[in-house]
């Protein structure tokens, strides 16, 4: 029963439900700080679910405050790690919350944030364990975001590196992993060969070029959805970006016309492949 739980709930994760995701983010007012002005919260929220979003990524608090009809057509993930850019240690991700208190909020799934390299990869590690087991007890779904960061990381890159990487979020309980891509970007098909679960895409490329074909060429690499947050809520028009990720995601008829945006809204015109951000 605990496991068609988990089941019934990772079927909320795709609208589509053809195993494909496209998350949204919303964590970055922990770590860096306002996603929008709070006036403007809930419009934003509505802007991802009519643009297609799959499911929003927040903490707790956050949760506590949605409208529950916002989220008719969307998934909610509980994100349960934090950290902050005033810390002295940036790379050091703690637990805020556990997988009770998400599923007291409704949550279809948990999210955990580990970076690979830094000085408190031991705890980080021992956090991802534990929450995939609670996960595991309660049906829930676990995203384990995974990163190569800190001071012993030469090539944060390095396909092998992500490989690496991929799998341990793997063997430590997660049901999909959200990482960095690889570079050149057509070896990041290497890393979704050697991964047992789900890839997503984080983020998209940071020299501001075109974020649509981006998420169509690491589609095309074999991941299993994106994850782009800063992209989309810092556009002018989150619901016709999301839209149109969206259609790259699920391959949907809306794949057939221009995939291209406008330079209001997703920058300058792409033109090479880079590794994405969150």
């Amino acid at each position: 029963m605990l496991r068609t739980g988990k089941l019934l709930r990772s079927r909320r994760l795709s609208l589509a439900g053809d195993g494909r995701h496209l998350f949204v983010p919303l964590d970055h007012s922990v770590s860096d700080g306002p996603v929008a002005p709070a006036g403007q919260w809930e419009n934003l929220l509505r802007a991802l679910v009519a643009g297609g979003a799959d499911g929003i990524i927040v903490h707790k608090g956050r949760a506590r405050g949605l409208a529950p009809e916002i989220l008719k057509d969307c998934a909610l993930v509980v994100h349960l790690s934090a950290s902050t850019a005033c810390s002295a240690d940036v790379d050091a991700k703690v637990l805020v919350g556990d997988v009770e208190e998400a599923l007291a909020l409704g949550a279809d799934a948990v999210s955990v944030h580990v970076n690979l390299g830094s000085d408190t990869e031991r705890q980080q590690l021992a956090d991802l364990g534990a929450v995939a087991r609670s996960c595991d007890t309660w049906g829930m779904p676990l995203i384990a975001m995974v990163y190569p960061r800190g001071p012993r990381i030469d090539d944060p890159r390095d396909p092998a590196l992500l490989a690496h990487l991929v799998n341990v979020a793997a063997d430590l309980g997660a049901d999909m992993v959200k990482t960095s891509v690889a570079l050149p970007l057509e070896r990041m098909a290497e890393v979704v060969a050697h991964s047992p679960i789900p890839v997503l895409a984080a983020g998209g490329p940071p020299d501001g070029s075109d974020l649509v074909e981006y998420g169509a060429a690491v589609m095309a690499s074999g991941c299993r959805g994106l994850a782009v947050g800063r992209r989309i809520f810092s556009s002018p028009s989150p619901a016709t970006l999301v839209s149109r990720l969206a259609a790259v995601v699920h391959g949907d008829a809306r794949t057939s016309g221009d995939m291209s945006m406008t330079d209001d809204e997703v920058g300058s015109p792409y033109s090479t492949i880079v590794a994405g951000v969150a």
